[in-house]
């Protein structure tokens, strides 16, 4: 997931300086919607298409494992947070050991008044 916004964040650095060098080229009223068209095919539309692969990819794990039932899962970086480390279908990071349910009803709550 992180690739998507470090390369969202690089395509953003090309694209400003070309759209700023555009604006003196161009008519204002064409250029705003050159502008528009553009962000969205450089930017907006490749992040989407990334995004889906990476939930296509990730779907049997984020939904069919033990760690995505578990308090200390991350599924949009698809993470165990206790552990620092990535689960796969085939291992967990704590081997189930360590595994909390997502909604525990064993916990208090503290109540402020």
């Amino acid at each position: 997931m992180g690739g998507i916004i470090f390369w969202g964040i690089i395509r953003s650095a090309v694209l400003i300086p070309v759209l700023w060098i555009l604006y003196g080229l161009m008519e204002y009223k064409y250029w705003w919607w050159f502008g528009i068209i553009s962000v969205y095919g450089v930017i907006i539309h490749p992040a989407l298409i990334k995004y889906n692969m990476f939930l296509q990819e990730n779907d049997e794990l984020i939904n069919n494992t033990l760690c995505s039932s578990c308090k200390h899962f991350d599924k949009t970086a698809v993470l165990c947070l206790k552990f620092d480390k990535h689960p796969t279908l085939k291992s967990l990071p704590c081997e189930g050991i360590d595994w909390e349910p997502m909604d525990s009803k064993n916990e208090t709550t503290e109540v402020h008044a």
